[in-house]
């Protein structure tokens, strides 16, 4: 059992705090571990000078800038998912609306380098090995900005090691893991979105470690000034790609965390103080945040005035907002006997009739009635038309001749003079709906069956029926079901076109239709100016189809891989391939440092799990100054780790190991507080700023003697090797014979092109 010296005395519950003991928090008011400075090696304390670490983070920048830039114009050729963001920025130039599922920030950025280095956005990133050269795009100049965020994520990070109370020689650890690593070089080279996401990561982390040490002097400008950077950054992360989210919820939990301590009575805050701390933060990371993130997208819809390919994601209301856009150029109002074809909103296919008849029995046994048919069909023809026929009188002129919202109609066939019907006969390929057929116009003995509501989506009382722009659900009067189709085609009796059927949810979203064209009226059009919608309504709108459209991402990818496999390089992503010079980029990280990051992972879970277990049994083989930097720093950046990792095992769309590049640059920060815990037995301390009541005590300084620097030189020397094998893979240049492919194999489930077969020895 540890002496009584070593046990840390605690205050009796209950017991009043005392002036000088105020806000003080254990990690930083500790003396067991005192170590006079002078005792350290000349080594250690040499490199903890300032200009020393100067030096030191200058090197890792340069670095970190050379590799990132070494080689950028290489390949000349559209990357990967440059075909996205590369053409992204274009339509930011052109002004063309378009839409995506991730925040505008990181697009604008790549808009403005574009515009900046005088991209004109004419060309369109097609197709991935569209030549850049051929086409006069200034691509190195968009390519540099994510080079630079790249780079200049490497010092954050030695900042941050820094200001968590690690030495030089810790920090410069985990920056050279990210600073070597082969899958942060290569998707930092190219107009992606990841190097922006972990730049503005990292940056809201060091703002957020900042004001942490700024809690003795709570209030105080420097603290509200660290308070609203980590928001500031925190929005830039959630504005710059989807999965930004997950940091926000990383620091909405270290926040909680430190409310629940501010919280517990025993260290003497009143519930007024509790208040004020959370509304400064509820300020601070909560309101300033979402106003900035509003802001990205305010820019957003002020730059993309003109119609574009995102118009169609959009609804009618939006798209009107839009210069140039279709539904604003040539819907009208509808009127009465206007002749119109109507197609299916998610399908695309018009409503169809033909004089063909279903058949008498159906393959299942069911007899049908014989009726004539009523189908989907993909393409233009005469046989799509249709006239609205009132079921009312209707003035000789004027806005009563125009079809409004809940209307009832009639929709007669032109070519075979029948009007649209729909009765209680089941469907042919869905017994469970009803049939749409027609019937004889002349023939009034079925009137009822032939009529349908005109039911507007999000219409109001009075609101005119329009071309284009309204979409609509017809449901019938007798029954209350809604025309619907789908996918599945008929037999060939039905000459493989989609069956419509009668849905009996009356307010079936998918049920949605549109007038595609007005083949005939009395009634000219006349073009009309840009709608306006409210911002707020717009950024509603995108926000729910960017949540829709992430979430239905689950079509199959090759390179498509599971979390399970991230921490360990199972698997990479075929950027881009060559195939006359062999040449090609893999994206995969540097095994060396991604197996390290995962080697200290598990120590560092064994070691907490251990002293977790030793202290039940009345043990401390951790001293409580140690433990407690284990557990604040240490603690925070496996938080980190998990929260952007942990997440994507629930997730059901597409996952590639990009996604993981946020939780390893976490795992290189917690790899060197494991380092720093196996070759210290002290810490660096104080690193916290002192209040004005902070009782003093003495400085101690970790010491990681000769073996430090030792073995983190030996180790960068190890990454820089692994990096330089595998580099022909992350730059695409030279070129690789077969057998060239096979030894940069370094795990057989790497998918590597142009490898060469490997026969077996005779």
């Amino acid at each position: 059992m540890a002496s009584p010296s070593k046990i840390r005395q605690r205050k009796a519950i209950g017991a009043p705090p005392r002036a000088e003991s105020y806000d003080r928090d254990d990690e930083d008011h500790v003396d067991e571990l005192y170590r006079n400075p002078h005792t350290r090696s000349a080594f250690e304390q040499a490199l903890d000078t300032p200009q020393a670490s100067a030096a030191v983070v200058g090197v890792l920048t340069a670095i970190a800038f050379m590799l990132r830039f070494y080689k950028i114009n290489q390949p000349d050729q559209v990357v990967f998912d440059e075909v996205h963001f590369g053409k992204f920025a274009s339509y930011y130039i052109l002004r063309e609306y378009y839409f995506d599922v991730h925040p505008p920030f990181a697009k604008l950025l790549f808009g403005l380098a574009g515009w900046f280095v005088g991209f004109d956005g004419h060309f369109s990133f097609e197709n991935i090995g569209d030549s850049y050269t051929e086409n006069h795009v200034p691509y190195v100049g968009m390519r540099a900005l994510p080079a630079i965020l790249s780079s200049l994520t490497v010092p954050v990070v030695y900042a941050i090691m820094k200001e968590t109370g690690y030495s030089t020689i810790v920090a410069a650890f985990s920056a050279s893991i990210v600073m070597f690593d082969n899958a942060h070089i290569a998707q930092s080279r190219l107009i992606l979105l990841d190097a922006a996401l972990i730049f503005f990561m990292t940056l809201t982390i060091y703002s957020y470690v900042r004001f942490r040490k700024l809690r003795y002097w709570e209030f105080s400008v420097e603290w509200w000034s660290w308070l609203i950077a980590t928001g500031f950054f925190m929005a830039c992360t959630w504005g710059s790609k989807v999965n930004g989210i997950l940091t926000v919820v990383t620091i909405g939990i270290a926040v909680l965390i430190d409310l629940w301590g501010i919280l517990d009575y025993r260290r003497g805050y009143t519930m007024e103080h509790f208040w004020k701390h959370f509304a400064a933060r509820a300020v601070g990371l909560i309101v300033i945040p979402f106003i900035i993130y509003l802001s990205f997208f305010y820019v957003h819809f002020a730059v993309l005035i003109n119609s574009g390919p995102g118009d169609s994601f959009m609804s009618p209301a939006f798209q009107e907002t839009l210069i140039g856009n279709e539904l604003l150029v040539n819907s009208q109002d509808l009127h009465y006997y206007d002749i119109v074809t109507m197609k299916h909103k998610d399908t695309k296919v018009f409503l169809h009739s033909h004089p063909d008849k279903y058949p008498l029995q159906y393959d299942d046994g069911r007899i049908s009635t014989q009726g004539q048919q009523v189908t989907g069909y993909g393409h233009a023809d005469t046989n799509n038309n249709w006239q609205v026929v009132p079921t009312k009188a209707l003035p000789e002129a004027g806005r009563g001749r125009a079809v409004h919202h809940d209307d009832v109609i009639q929709l007669l066939h032109v070519n075979t003079q029948t009007l649209l019907l729909s009765h209680d006969v089941a469907s042919p390929l869905m017994p469970t709906n009803q049939e749409f057929t027609t019937w004889p116009k002349d023939d009034h003995s079925r009137h009822n069956d032939t009529l349908f509501f005109l039911h507007l989506v999000d219409g109001n009382p009075g609101d005119v029926w329009k071309s284009k722009s309204s979409h609509f659900r017809l449901v019938h009067v007798p029954t209350r079901v809604s025309m619907w189709t789908h996918s599945k085609q008929l037999p060939d009796w039905g000459f493989k076109q989609q069956e419509i059927n009668g849905n009996k949810n009356p307010t079936e979203k998918t049920a949605a239709w549109f007038v595609d064209d007005v083949v005939e009226s009395d009634k000219s059009n006349v073009p009309r100016e840009p709608k306006r919608m409210s911002f707020f309504t717009k950024f509603v709108e995108l926000q729910l189809l960017m949540l829709q459209h992430n979430a239905g991402l689950t079509a199959s990818h090759p390179y498509a891989s599971g979390p399970i496999n991230w921490p360990f390089l199972l698997s990479g992503i075929s950027f881009w391939t060559e195939n006359d010079t062999q040449k090609q980029i893999y994206l995969i990280g540097n095994i060396v440092g991604w197996w390290t990051c995962v080697i200290a992972i598990s120590i560092y879970v064994g070691i907490v799990v251990a002293d977790l277990l030793a202290r039940r049994r009345g043990l401390n083989p951790i001293p409580d100054a140690v433990r407690n930097r284990l557990w604040n720093s240490g603690g925070f950046f496996l938080l980190v780790w998990a929260v952007h990792y942990l997440p994507f095992f629930l997730m059901g769309r597409q996952l590639f190991i990009h996604h993981y590049l946020p939780s390893h640059l976490a795992s290189a920060m917690l790899a060197g507080s494991v380092l720093s815990f196996v070759l210290s037995d002290s810490i660096n301390y104080p690193i916290s700023v002192a209040g004005r009541m902070t009782r003093m005590q003495p400085t101690q300084y970790a010491d990681l003697g000769v073996k430090g620097p030792a073995l983190v030189g030996i180790f960068a020397v190890v990454m820089f090797a692994m990096f330089a094998y595998v580099a022909p893979l992350t730059f695409g240049t030279p070129g690789l014979d077969g057998e060239s492919v096979n030894s940069k194999r370094l795990l057989s489930s790497w998918t590597l092109h142009f490898a060469a077969k490997v026969t077996d020895a005779i």
